[in-house]
């Protein structure tokens, strides 16, 4: 504990240190026996306690802009829709937990969570194969998870058309006329193997056949968030993050 945040760790596992790393970690030590003469004695300031956070001195709060943006985009969706429920597939769990203190939320996910709040279920789904009645949600969310199945990533069977079996038991699953909430890396279409799949914005409309696109928003490489964007800035995106809010036929 007494090294942590000082070295850093390269590809082969090799531990190095930087001079960058170094005089933090000086003036780490400098404060904290700066600190301990001024200490009031409400708290011991242990040695053997310390804990060095040394790249936390910086002027605008850092944050990943694809997954501030997409549980926030998907927010405003469902404070314009006001669904009875909702069901969320696989995304990130931040998401269904938060928006259950408003709407009563169903958490499915090949990983099942463990989550004690009132309005909010959590259960076990194959989303290559789930085990639920055609059209039985009026309100659906699936963001940055469908990218990956097939891949392997997480233990799933290799399968390169997992993400079109996905897609389509989404739409087999909303009613007529419900909402799908659907976020995905788009850009220049390809696989980043093993991590993700890239989308053409029409290769996404196209998945979605039996939808119709409500609003597309869109997460730059630059991470500026862009509401209601236009289809064609994904043909300029290496890495976006597409925000399509679907209702099905």
């Amino acid at each position: 504990m007494f090294l942590k945040g000082f070295f850093i760790q390269t590809a082969k596992g090799i531990l190095i240190r930087t001079p960058k790393r170094i005089a933090l970690f000086f003036t780490f030590l400098k404060e904290k026996n700066a600190f301990k003469k001024l200490n009031d004695g409400r708290f011991t300031v242990l040695t053997k306690d310390i804990y060095p956070c040394l790249n936390d001195r910086v002027t605008t709060t850092p944050f990943d802009s694809h997954y501030i943006y997409h549980p926030a985009w998907a927010a405003r969706i469902l404070a314009k829709t006001k669904p009875s429920s909702h069901a969320d597939f696989s995304s990130i769990l931040s998401f269904s937990s938060i928006v259950s203190a408003f709407i009563p939320t169903k958490f499915y996910d090949y990983r099942p969570a463990n989550l004690n709040l009132t309005n909010w279920e959590g259960d076990f789904a194959d989303l290559c194969n789930l085990d639920l009645a055609d059209n039985s949600f009026t309100s659906v969310s699936c963001m940055h998870t469908v990218e990956h199945i097939g891949l392997g990533r997480y233990g799933d069977a290799l399968d390169p058309k997992g993400d079109i079996k996905a897609i389509n038991e989404l739409q087999r699953i909303t009613a007529s006329n419900g909402d799908i909430l659907f976020v995905t890396p788009v850009g220049k279409q390809r696989i980043e193997y093993n991590a993700h799949r890239i989308y053409s914005f029409e290769l996404v409309i196209e998945l979605f056949a039996h939808c119709t696109l409500q609003e597309f928003s869109l997460v730059t490489d630059e991470g500026v968030f862009s509401n209601n964007a236009e289809s064609t800035l994904v043909q300029q995106q290496q890495y976006g993050c597409g925000c399509f809010w679907f209702k099905k036929i």
